[in-house]
């Protein structure tokens, strides 16, 4: 068990078909362009990295209920040769700026590394400013752009900052 702050234990461990549901909820109450269930369903079916944070319902007012646990995030990360690609972190809204997104990105590290990875690769909004700073904290490099990569509206898009960390052999 690790944990955010004093007041919400956290608890870690691999997402599995059943929290979809829950999981869903969460990602369509944080980003304007939610993945769907296939999403997810598809990527834990490829046997892709997954965990979800959880925390004791009655440590918070949290709406995503994984049986008596809140849900208070998870990761997707999909391995490859020598190499790991972030593809989805979420923290819920009521738990922004505790730490957890740098506790997640630890255990992805870890994960990562334990999958024979030398790098993990992300993409990020360009706007996302507090996701970058907290990349570049860890140590991630820009080291491109994808141009118009996500949506911003029924017209518009916006570029990708891709980054990299190398990581620990």
């Amino acid at each position: 068990m690790s944990t955010c702050d004093a007041a919400a234990p956290l608890q870690a461990r691999t997402m599995a078909h059943e929290d979809l549901s829950a999981v869903v909820a969460l990602e369509q109450c944080a980003h304007t362009h939610p993945w769907s269930l296939g999403n997810f369903a598809d990527s834990l079916r490829s046997g892709y990295g997954a965990c979800v944070y959880t925390t004791p319902e009655s440590a918070t007012h949290a709406t995503f209920q994984l049986g008596e646990q809140a849900l208070v995030g998870y990761w997707l990360a999909m391995p490859g040769v020598e190499e790991s690609h972030l593809l989805n972190i979420t923290v819920a809204p009521a738990f922004r700026r505790r730490g957890l997104a740098a506790h997640m990105m630890g255990d992805l590290v870890r994960w990562s590394v334990v999958h024979g990875a030398q790098t993990l690769w992300l993409e990020v909004r360009e706007s996302n400013a507090a996701a970058r700073g907290l990349y570049d904290r860890l140590g991630f490099e820009a080291v491109g752009r994808r141009k118009a990569y996500y949506p911003l509206n029924a017209r518009t898009r916006e570029d990708a900052i891709v980054m990299r960390l190398n990581l620990p052999t």
